[in-house]
């Protein structure tokens, strides 16, 4: 299987959208956002391809006047789930973040997200933060941040 880590672009934007339905029910990205993310210079949308299909994305988000990076979203196909693509994904935005000078990455999860948060703590990140009411359907939001190399 030929596995392509790679920035997203715009013949990316059926495919993301897709993803964007299937993995969240609430706070989606909209295609204008998506549209925006692949265009934008203090942000990186990067995805995972292979064999022509889309098999996740993250998104960064870079802030001048701050040596912190923000993991603004990520997503993993349901079929591609449990092959360890999450945690490739993440190490590849935490070097694009380190290669932007970035000495933090940041992120926020739904608190009753499990999976999700056990990959961030097996992947070095700790909890640093509660912010209440966070999400779109009013649920609780965890931060957490890891130090980059």
């Amino acid at each position: 299987m030929d596995t392509v880590f790679r920035l997203a672009v715009m013949d990316d934007l059926p495919a993301l959208l897709a993803l964007e339905l299937r993995c969240f029910a609430t706070d989606r990205l909209s295609r204008r956002s998506f549209r925006r993310m692949i265009e934008r210079a203090h942000g990186q949308l990067r995805v995972i391809e292979s064999e022509g299909q889309l098999l996740g994305y993250a998104l960064v988000l870079f802030r001048r006047g701050t040596s912190s990076a923000r993991l603004y979203s990520i997503a993993i196909a349901g079929t591609a789930r449990g092959g360890g693509w999450g945690k490739r994904l993440l190490q590849h935005v935490e070097a694009c973040a380190a290669e932007h000078g970035c000495t933090h990455l940041r992120l926020e999860v739904r608190i009753d997200n499990p999976v999700a948060i056990a990959l961030y703590e097996r992947n070095g990140y700790r909890r640093f933060g509660l912010i209440h009411d966070y999400y779109e359907d009013h649920t609780d939001a965890l931060r957490m941040q890891k130090p980059l190399p």
